[in-house]
């Protein structure tokens, strides 16, 4: 099969790949019917993460159950599934309380690079989630941006305690902070506040659900939220970015006994101990556990309720995906959905 390899920073290729196989009987390979770049993919692609030899990329992914291992029985050959990134059993303790990110048994699913033609799952039982049948073709980026993005924003969302009589803010204009634009609406907060400085990205916030729009980053976005609340910050800040601004601008946008839900990627994130002390804000997140989401996503999909497939603003041939790094590294696409 081909798929991608990055080699170093900003040298991705399309390269031939040995096809994966089954290498325990909890495992599963799909024919990938989509896959995609993700912003933390650029971590590696900008050089932030060391790049020290070629290494698959990818870890969202859809597609067909081509073959199964013998302890699998909750999917079968033949079924159109979603996975998370992370793979889980789903039974252990900690999946049972829903963070299967953290499961203890948890494995990259992406680790054999889901930007390619096939796929090897790890723990397909827990990991694995079947749709009611074949998708139409136009809800393929929707069920694709559940794999991560979407069951991301959700989980910042769901982190936050956005709801209804909920102030929201989201900081990072993203696939991840679009969608937990769309999360906190369908989760029915009243007002949600998007930071964005690139107009594209803002219509979409706006059609997500987004009543306000805020331009102004760093001390001066936090004066427009806490002019926006009253002088008191929102009562839900979702952090959707992973830097030390991001986490900064979050922390001084939310009120007291409010939430912050964070879920970007944190690089060189340090938080200063008294300034939180005296905040009195929660603090929840990391790694989202996709999986505890991904049922109640795809049914939302599958019956044409949401539709977060619209944050794929271009797309391409997996054959392109070297096009399509550099078209996100320059924010020339929110992000870029590859075609097998």
């Amino acid at each position: 099969m081909y798929g991608a390899v990055i080699h170093a920073p900003g040298d991705v290729r399309y390269e031939q790949r040995e096809d994966p196989q089954i290498l325990a009987p909890t495992d599963a390979i799909i024919r990938l019917a989509a896959s995609c770049v993700c912003g933390s993919d650029l971590w590696d692609y900008r050089g932030i993460n060391p790049v020290d030899q070629p290494t698959p990329m990818g870890h969202e992914y859809v597609g067909v159950v081509e073959q199964i291992g013998n302890d699998v029985n909750n999917v079968k050959v033949g079924d159109f599934v979603v996975g998370s990134f992370f793979a889980s059993d789903n039974t252990c303790e900690i999946c049972q309380a829903g963070y299967q990110s953290r499961c203890e048994h948890v494995e990259f699913a992406g680790a054999g690079g889901a930007q390619a033609h096939l796929l090897r799952v790890p723990l397909a039982d827990g990991t694995l989630v079947a749709t009611p049948g074949i998708p139409d073709p136009d809800l393929v980026p929707s069920l694709l941006a559940a794999s991560d993005v979407l069951g991301t924003g959700w989980y910042g969302a769901v982190a936050a305690e956005a709801g209804p009589g909920k102030t929201v803010a989201v900081v990072g204009d993203g696939a991840v902070g679009l969608l937990a634009v769309l999360a906190a609406k369908q989760l029915g907060a009243d007002r949600i506040i998007a930071m964005s400085r690139h107009e594209p990205r803002q219509r979409l916030a706006l059609e997500f659900g987004a009543t306000d729009i805020v331009t102004e980053r760093g001390d001066d976005g936090v004066a427009k939220i806490k002019a926006l609340t009253g002088g008191l910050g929102a009562h839900s800040v979702i952090e959707a970015v992973g830097t030390q601004e991001a986490m900064m601008q979050a922390i001084r946008s939310t009120r007291p006994g409010g939430h912050l839900g964070f879920v970007g990627v944190s690089h060189g994130v340090n938080l200063p101990g008294e300034e939180l002390f005296y905040a009195e804000i929660h603090l929840h997140g990391g790694p989202a556990p996709v999986r505890r989401f991904l049922p109640d996503l795809i049914d939302r999909i599958w019956r044409r309720e949401i539709d977060p497939g619209k944050v794929f603003d271009l797309t391409l041939p997996l054959s392109e995906v070297a096009e399509g790094y550099k078209a996100m590294d320059e924010r020339r696409a929110i992000k870029v959905l590859l075609q097998p």
